[in-house]
């Protein structure tokens, strides 16, 4: 892609967002019933790609087997207020009633308690005992500390996910965290993100992950851009992690899931997240809109309550149905908030593409007036 001159020696490449892209119909058409959503990632197969975001908003142990019921995977924060506190949804279901700036202070004060690895091993047997898959998100200075304990209470799924993730964590306080060593002394298959570039994405994938996060400031509850400068528009970011597994897949004949995580809000969104090259989506803000979700009409990431500098928004929103109705509907308004699925099935049967892989194959159009998620 040409780059453009900012200023004398300094160049950039343009980004586009989903807004900025439209999927163009192949030369057939099908019947919405003869899609198939189903993808599968390691050993785990799911009937729709979706993931749920690993955020105390969106995902509880009860939201996780709902999801799994549904087709998708729940995504638990393994270092949020499910394995901080014995029963964390009564406090949950105080902010509902209460203003943004007491609920931020009232989340300060609940991430205040530590984490509690046995808490961590009785979810992850909570969602065992549901019958769905466990899956659990930790971030990378704590994935070593919590090995054991994870694997222990056998995690189907790890995800080590930072706002910006590398190859190498360097911390302070311990040795730095070698994904590549990581990785490949669990058992467990990790997803590691967020990455937003070609070359991040690499090295992430040849540390032995099984997939790979796209995405650093797309979400609804996120300030990264604004707060640290980093980011990249989500299609760009989406199809250059996309180049990055074919050079992978070309190397080693590994491939490698690319999953699309932030500022998804719809089923259309969905189908061009796929159509440039992910395999799946994680949903934020369109899970945490149900009513059932345990964010109580809240949104919010954990980044919020940092003490030296919070990179995150607590988000009001509008409750749209249960769960079941943001996935499968019915839906009222024609604004995408309900029956996620079902617009995704239909755009793809309107492109003419039976399965997700051949959406990948879809051509795309770029619309230079669009809001550029």
């Amino acid at each position: 892609m040409a780059e453009i001159e900012i200023g004398l020696g300094k160049t950039a490449r343009p980004a586009y967002g989903l807004d900025q892209i439209s999927l163009l119909p192949s030369r057939r058409t099908r019947e919405a019933d003869l899609v198939d959503l189903s993808w599968q990632i390691d050993a785990y197969s799911f009937g729709v790609p979706i993931l749920s975001s690993a955020m105390d908003s969106v995902t509880s142990p009860a939201t996780a087997a709902q999801l799994d019921t549904l087709g998708g995977l729940g995504v638990l924060d393994l270092e949020g207020l499910w394995t901080r506190h014995d029963d964390p949804a009564p406090m949950m279901a105080e902010l509902a009633d209460m203003e943004a700036d007491a609920v931020v202070a009232r989340l300060r004060e609940l991430y205040a308690s530590p984490v509690d690895h046995d808490l961590v091993t009785q979810r992850i047997k909570e969602m065992h005992a549901s019958g769905a898959y466990a899956a659990g998100a930790v971030s990378p200075r704590r994935a070593a500390a919590m090995a054991e304990t994870l694997q222990r209470a056998e995690l189907d799924l790890l995800l080590i996910q930072g706002t910006v993730i590398s190859a190498e964590h360097v911390s302070t306080d311990a040795a730095p965290l070698n994904l590549k060593e990581f990785v490949r002394q669990l058992e467990t298959p990790v997803i590691v993100g967020g990455c937003v570039s070609y070359q991040a994405a690499l090295h992430l994938m040849r540390t032995g992950a099984a997939g790979v996060l796209v995405g650093a400031d797309g979400g609804r509850t996120s300030a990264v851009g604004g707060v640290t400068g980093i980011g990249s528009r989500m299609a760009t970011a989406i199809a250059d992690v996309r180049a990055a597994r074919m050079r992978h897949l070309d190397e080693t004949g590994v491939y490698v899931h690319v999953i699309a995580d932030g500022g998804i809000r719809s089923g259309g969104d969905i189908a061009k997240a796929v159509a440039l090259g992910a395999d799946a989506v994680m949903l934020g803000s369109a899970l945490a809109r149900a009513t059932d979700a345990p964010g109580a009409g809240w949104h919010w990431g954990r980044s919020v309550v940092h003490p030296d500098l919070p990179q995150g928004a607590v988000v009001g929103l509008d409750q749209t149905g249960t769960l079941e109705e943001v996935l499968n509907g019915p839906a009222i308004d024609a604004d995408g908030t309900r029956n996620i699925v079902g617009a995704l099935r239909q755009s793809m049967a309107t492109l003419g593409y039976e399965r997700l892989k051949e959406l990948q194959k879809a051509e795309l159009m770029i619309s230079m007036g669009g809001l550029g998620r």
